[in-house]
């Protein structure tokens, strides 16, 4: 375990508590966002066009999936195709990146790790502090698409707040999850880089769940992610029916992944260092 001193933290035993972890991390809250804004600078600090890409890519690849699949097929939406798409896209984007950048994160941050003891969650952590700062814009862009479009906001708005959060929770839960496996096992960052191209259409990004029956709807209400992008959509009044039992699948994913991260960095935390 760990405990703290004035003068830093002091390691004793095998294991740190749960309690100790925690409490280590709510200590390090400094450090956990000075290297999110380090991360999210040093991302953007030499592109041309800063932090416009972080609105623009996710915008762009909406727009286009949303010309290529109205050429093949109509799908039924309560507000206009491609406001549908982008409200999908966005926690999408942010869920698929941060993941694919924390899920390493202790591995790659071995040059900071191996000198000085903090918890190593701080690190899968900091990487989705830093992709939040880019993704508040696009959420203020989203609600423009959306009057910009002639969808009719009212109250359900607020849903926005939930959204962020449930996205936020969900992608921490599987990045703090990955980023511990990935010490032991150096294969999860192929792996989940070949799921993440085919959980994207496992996830009703570009298309409604009301195209889907039967049974193949219930397996994609019970995706993690599906729940989070229907919350988005529910903000701009253009969730599926029946979208409260996706996002109640999210938030049960949600406990579940955090259940299962604390149980490896309660065991493993301070032997991470061993290893990379």
């Amino acid at each position: 375990m760990t405990s703290a001193t004035s003068e830093g933290f002091v390691l004793e035993g095998e294991r740190s508590s749960l309690r100790q972890i925690v409490t280590d991390v709510w200590r390090c809250r400094p450090l956990l966002l000075m290297l999110s804004k380090k991360d999210f600078f040093v991302k953007y600090r030499r592109a041309s066009f800063g932090m416009l890409w972080a609105v623009g890519l996710p915008a762009l690849q909406a727009v286009v999936l949303a010309i290529v699949f109205s050429r093949f097929v109509r799908f039924e939406t309560a507000v206009p195709y491609g406001t549908f798409v982008f409200a999908g896209i966005l926690p999408w984007s942010y869920f698929s990146s941060s993941l694919g950048t924390a899920s390493t994160s202790i591995v790659d941050g071995q040059n900071l790790a191996t000198k000085v003891y903090f918890p190593r969650a701080i690190l899968p952590l900091a990487v989705l502090g830093a992709n939040f700062y880019g993704f508040l814009p696009a959420v203020a862009v989203l609600v423009a698409t959306a009057l910009v479009t002639g969808v009719s906001l009212g109250p359900e708005l607020l849903y926005l707040i939930p959204a962020c959060v449930l996205m936020v929770l969900l992608t921490a839960g599987f990045a703090l999850v990955l980023s511990a496996l990935h010490v032991y096992f150096r294969d999860v960052r192929y792996v989940l880089a070949a799921a993440l191209v085919a959980w994207m259409y496992g996830t009703p990004v570009i298309y409604p769940l009301t195209r889907l029956g039967g049974v193949l709807q219930d397996i994609i209400k019970a995706n993690p992610t599906t729940g989070m992008v229907e919350l988005f959509r529910a903000s701009i009044g253009a969730a599926d029916p029946g979208w409260e039992g996706a996002v109640a699948w999210s938030v049960g994913w949600t406990a579940a992944l955090w259940l299962a991260a604390a149980v490896l960095h309660r065991r493993h935390d301070r032997v991470f260092v061993d290893l990379l």
